[in-house]
């Protein structure tokens, strides 16, 4: 069975719900606290899905996730890169995308081989304060990048009807910046090149750069978005459930699908299915 690792931190808040999906994907998973992972960094080793969770890690008091991201590009990053390296799959949200882009896990290297060389960590994705200036708290609607090399949102264009997509791929969004800019202008144009692009806002509500909602590394396992998939597991999340189609709700929601497709990734991985990427 696959192991998954949630990483916390004073001020969390969707850890739970993160644990739950994994959880439900058929993953064992533990839920542990960043000062534990300071303390033994080798305990990455021993896990094949790493979790960022959403919330408000250290109460954003010098800016969103930039104190968790600290304590992690300072003691935790060689474990991180090694994790990758070996086929680790990891996802963040929210909180947890910001702080992936501010320790440099996304948008990652430039090559496939990338994790596994030495280098230093460097920031060239941030989360801006949204274009209303406004915390914005609501569902909103996404769209599945075509041809992008994700490995989480595998197959949830073909899991729903044509029809109701407008209804279904829908995530919750709780956030005050979430405006996905870029350090290059030509940095976007290079992501979308190499099928890095996973999700885009049908309503652009935040004004990010190319409406982009989540991004990946170029193996596809590495995956960060500002909408919260773990607040969508069940139908019932949904803000209108009773009133969607009988057959959709059959089957399973656009959240609980990534964490499926991650898990069974990662069994892959495991298994040998999948080759890991070489550490130089």
């Amino acid at each position: 069975m696959p192991r998954a690792l949630v990483i916390r931190a004073a001020g969390t808040n969707c850890d739970a719900e993160m644990v739950r999906g994994f959880t439900l994907a058929g993953a064992a998973c533990d839920l542990v606290h960043i000062d534990a992972l300071v303390r033994e960094p080798a305990a990455l080793d021993a896990y094949d899905l790493i979790g960022f969770p959403g919330g408000f890690s250290y109460g954003d008091d010098i800016a969103s996730g930039r104190i968790l991201a600290m304590k992690l590009r300072e003691r935790v990053y060689p474990g991180l890169r090694a994790a990758a390296a070996r086929g680790c799959l990891m996802i963040g949200a929210c909180n947890g995308f910001q702080v992936m882009t501010q320790v440099g896990l996304l948008p990652g290297p430039a090559t496939k081989d990338g994790w596994g060389v030495e280098t230093t960590p460097h920031q060239r994705l941030a989360l801006s304060d949204n274009q209303g200036g406004r915390f914005v708290d609501r569902w909103v609607g996404f769209k599945v990048e075509p041809g992008t090399v994700c490995l989480w949102t595998r197959g949830l264009e073909e899991s729903t009807p044509a029809a109701a997509r407008g209804q279904v791929h829908v995530l919750p969004v709780a956030h005050g910046e979430g405006r996905v800019t870029a350090d290059t202008p030509g940095l976007l144009a290079e992501l979308e090149r190499r099928g890095q692009v996973a999700l885009r806002y049908t309503d652009n509500f935040n004004g990010s750069e190319g409406a982009i909602a989540g991004v990946c590394d170029v193996t596809g396992r590495i995956f960060g978005l500002m909408p919260h998939p773990e607040r969508y597991l069940e139908w019932t999340r949904h803000p209108y459930w009773t009133r969607l189609p009988a057959e959709v709700r059959r089957g399973e929601t656009p959240g609980r699908l990534m964490f499926r497709n991650a898990v069974e990734a990662a069994r892959d991985v495991r298994t040998g299915s999948a080759r890991p990427v070489q550490l130089a």
